[in-house]
């Protein structure tokens, strides 16, 4: 079986949370580098990277990298790539470039010369000068950072954020990868209370769910690299779904809580969870958060509050964060955690954090903000 170079891309801050995910599903001999983490596997790893990924944003295989400081450069490193036992005569072929401090920075001048490139390599395969490109797509990206090029291939498609469950969102939707990341980062103990006292359409609810009951985050979507018969083929990937399938634990309990003040907030909640398959997993409420309770003597809370760019003015963002700060503090043995891009979020709250991590919501920076209770006694 074939081996490949892959590149699994994440948002900055989300590179160790990446890499840890890929050692427990096997992979080794890692490199960690900014927005990406570099590895070697054969198709199943792909099928598998794509499957079980919940921070990543995408799964590349690294076709070639090379310096090219003019467009002929370009043109040739493109071309020596052995596009023939990677594409079919008919295949769909899209080039999306992206350039950082680099000689070469017009994009669309690298995806019409990269996609020449490519042509001529497959004419001299096919004998043909004209190819329709009427089958199945793929996606190549030409990344150029310091005119140093990457030729990634795109395993993927769809960004891996997208799993399937989330038709309907509210006006400040928070990307799936990121909420898995706040509750893997939160440390919550799955034997204890977890609530989101602010759950807009239920992203933070629903991956902690299917983080706790091990469910693949892309059991339930189709990659584009499932059409590659050549590359990945029916058989593995019917293998990696089976395996997926058999690990979820179905016989297991957990106290999960989503609460928004907003009732359509809600409804869309429960219809996400329920494409999830985690509906009987979590508990959604209509409650605002000065009406936050709890029976549980320990727990863990992790929320995207609104941050005053989305949907509140300045005045109210405070007002709600003070408030959060009054409620929360009654809740002394539990741990907090809340990702906002408001610069004073700890003078509104009313508390210091035990530690802070700057990471991106979207192109929004902001400050993920872990206070840690105590653990709970034996």
């Amino acid at each position: 079986m074939l081996n490949y170079e892959l590149v699994a891309t994440a948002a900055f801050g989300l590179e160790a949370l990446v890499s840890k995910e890929l050692k427990r599903l096997g992979f080794k001999d890692m490199l960690v580098e900014n927005g990406r983490i570099t590895y070697k596997s054969d198709a199943e790893g792909i099928c598998n990277s794509n499957l079980w990924l919940r921070c990543a944003d995408r799964v590349f295989i690294k076709l070639a990298e090379f310096e090219a400081l003019s467009f002929e450069e370009l043109f040739q490193g493109v071309k020596k790539i052995e596009w023939n036992k990677i594409l079919k005569e008919d295949s769909s072929i899209i080039v999306n470039a992206k350039s950082v401090k680099s000689q070469l920075f017009s994009l669309s001048d690298i995806q019409s010369i990269s996609k020449k490139a490519i042509i001529e390599k497959l004419k001299l395969k096919y004998d043909k000068e004209i190819f329709d490109e009427s089958g199945d797509t793929y996606p190549i990206l030409i990344s150029i950072l310091q005119d140093k090029v990457l030729v990634l291939l795109d395993t993927s498609g769809v960004g891996l954020h997208k799993r399937g469950y989330r038709e309907k969102g509210n006006e400040a939707p928070l990307k799936e990868t990121l909420a898995a990341a706040l509750v893997i980062l939160s440390n919550w103990r799955y034997s204890s209370t977890f609530i989101d006292p602010l759950c807009g359409s239920g992203t933070i609810p629903i991956e902690a769910a299917l983080i706790a009951r091990n469910i693949a985050p892309g059991i339930n979507r189709r990659f584009i690299c499932e059409k590659w018969e050549h590359i990945t083929s029916p058989e593995i990937w019917k293998k990696v779904r089976k395996d997926a399938y058999d690990k979820i634990y179905y016989d297991k309990d957990f106290d999960i809580m989503g609460y928004d003040i907003d009732e359509r907030s809600i409804k869309i909640a429960r219809e996400n969870a329920e494409k999830a398959g985690v509906d009987d997993t979590i508990h959604f409420q209509q409650r605002p958060v000065c009406e936050l309770s709890t029976q549980s003597k320990y727990g863990t809370i992790v929320t995207n509050p609104p941050y005053g760019e989305r949907l509140n003015d300045e005045f109210e963002v405070e007002e709600l964060y003070s408030e959060m700060g009054s409620i929360f503090k009654k809740l002394d043995t539990w741990s907090y955690n809340i990702i906002t891009s408001y610069e004073d979020f700890q003078i509104k709250f009313g508390r210091r954090s035990s530690k802070n991590r700057k990471l991106y919501n979207g192109r929004l920076r902001c400050y993920y903000y872990q206070y840690e209770g105590p653990k709970p006694k034996r």
